[in-house]
């Protein structure tokens, strides 16, 4: 008999999969190639008492995922509002925010910038100097700690499917501890079903909040590739440019060293932040590589 569920962790091919009745089952996929991601919903049939296989992966919503010249690796699915967060110490990078910005955009998906640790008063307005860019593009971003109050960003997250996205060093974990009290006992807990042999936190993991959300905590990162955009796909993921687009003499403007340029000229009069431009070409010269 056909089954379905919500995938709510994984450990290389080993899928925890929830069922309706809440409870769940441990999974592998048919075949070789694997593609779910925390988060997918699947069709499974059960090959045991305590074990199923996974036939089919239903239809996303979205799908927030990274990818070099190599591989691609998934991050989570039908999210609907992705959670970068920085903090005010270790020191963060501003390029990994934009990345991971524009992979939302790609799907449409919400975004959210929390700022950890503003109880380090000292380091405070270096980063929100940082994050300043993104400011004034209109980008939300919530000031909290994670080892003090964490409410305002339990009702960001109030409906949503959301994803924690961040380098390491920045609070994730402390972060789904303050929301999640029982997340501890779940990582055991799923650590034990995949017989995974190590912590599962380097590996996406959904939680279930009270008011019927859910969060998937994903593995700290130090970059964020996204080969797999089209130039088209990378500049819609530049919401800056909206107002811009289609106001560059030549139709295929690169946005680059073009006369007539729209954007350049936008960057030069200091109406678009140049060092995210310059992000915008470097990940356009990466597509074309």
């Amino acid at each position: 008999m056909k089954l379905e569920g919500t995938v709510v962790a994984a450990h290389g091919r080993h899928y925890l999969i929830e069922l309706a009745d809440g409870s769940t089952l441990p999974c592998f996929p048919r075949g070789k190639k694997s593609e779910l991601a925390c988060g997918d919903r699947v069709q499974l049939e059960r090959s045991g008492e305590a074990q199923g296989v996974i036939d089919t992966i239903l239809p996303r919503s979205s799908l927030l995922y990274r990818s070099n010249e190599f591989r691609q690796k998934l991050s989570a699915a039908n999210v609907t509002l992705a959670v970068l967060v920085v903090a005010t110490e270790p020191s963060f990078s501003d390029e990994l925010v934009t990345r991971c910005l524009v992979a939302a955009e790609s799907q449409d998906i919400k975004a959210l910038i929390v700022l950890n640790k503003c109880d380090l008063i000292e380091r405070l307005p270096d980063a929100e100097a940082a994050l300043s860019p993104f400011t004034r593009l209109g980008y939300s971003i919530l000031h909290l700690s994670a080892l003090g109050e964490v409410d305002a960003l339990r009702t960001q997250l109030a409906g949503q499917t959301s994803v924690l996205v961040g380098q390491s060093g920045m609070g994730k974990s402390t972060l789904v501890n303050a929301l999640v009290p029982t997340a501890g006992a779940r990582t055991r807990e799923i650590s034990e079903a995949l017989d995974s042999g190590r912590h599962t936190t380097t590996h996406a993991t959904l939680y279930r909040l009270p008011d019927g959300a859910a969060l998937i905590d994903s593995p700290g990162l130090q970059e964020f590739g996204l080969h797999h955009l089209s130039r088209s796909e990378l500049e819609h993921g530049f919401r800056e440019y909206r107002v811009w687009q289609g106001h560059c003499r030549f139709r295929n403007c690169r946005h680059d060293r073009e006369p007539g340029c729209a954007i350049r000229e936008a960057v030069e009069a200091g109406d678009v932040d140049a060092s995210r431009h310059d992000t915008f070409l470097r990940l356009c010269q990466q597509s074309r590589e």
